[in-house]
């Protein structure tokens, strides 16, 4: 049922594209299905140029033929369209449980608007049951996760902070970073702990997204529901 929800969100999301629109496209499971209903407009003849937040969404958006171009090349955008790993009533999200939360944030930040698409088990009361992703360059590593788990002390966090692994090796972002995920069961105030983080030298970002989102498409078992931070 979840891919079901998934892709009712997307579609609908797919529904408030326009043509001659810029467009972020998100990475994940559930952007996937934003992008093969994008594609069936394209086919229809939606005219838009599509900015692709990692190499496999791109790679899929480009084999369904849409036309993609880079942040270089267009640097504002109209509208970007991503998944979330959770996301609360104030449309404060944790994303980059797919690994790309850097070039999702940047493009996310280069858009007018930004809307969010899930299925009902993102939406939470309290983030952080998801784990936060926190990408690093690999240069001083250790040194850069003892700093994390310093920030998380004071603030009173848990101290559980793991390197992401893929086949049995770190695994590294399109950007060559690594990711380090902290299981922080809750997180009350995403605010000040995105503050903490980016004060620490060494960490490129991290997947809190405050302030990003206009609107999230929900989908669950009675239909689409559309978040606002105004509708709280």
């Amino acid at each position: 049922m979840s891919d079901h929800f998934k892709q009712l969100a997307a579609e609908r999301a797919a529904e408030d594209v326009t043509s001659g629109m810029r467009l972020g496209i998100g990475t994940g499971s559930t952007a996937e299905f934003f992008v093969r209903a994008l594609a069936k407009r394209v086919d229809d003849g939606l005219d838009v140029t599509g900015v692709p937040t990692s190499e496999r969404t791109a790679e899929l958006a480009s084999s369904l033929g849409i036309k993609l171009t880079t942040l270089e090349e267009m640097p504002e955008l109209d509208l970007t369209v991503d998944g979330a790993d959770e996301l609360d009533a104030n449309l404060a999200l944790i994303k980059g449980g797919g690994g790309a939360l850097l070039r999702e944030k940047i493009v996310a930040a280069a858009s007018k608007q930004m809307i969010v698409i899930a299925d009902c088990s993102k939406n939470v009361p309290t983030l952080g049951q998801f784990p936060l992703p926190i990408e690093v360059v690999p240069f001083g590593q250790e040194a850069t996760r003892r700093a994390i788990l310093s920030a998380f002390a004071e603030l009173g966090l848990p101290q559980k902070l793991e390197l992401r692994l893929a086949g049995g090796q770190a695994f590294v972002t399109d950007g060559g970073h690594v990711i380090f995920d902290a299981h922080l069961e809750r997180i009350e105030d995403p605010v000040l702990l995105a503050e903490a983080l980016v004060e620490i030298p060494g960490v490129v970002e991290h997947g809190l997204f405050l302030k990003l989102a206009s609107k999230a498409y929900v989908a669950g078992e009675d239909g689409v529901k559309t978040i606002t931070p105004a509708s709280i």
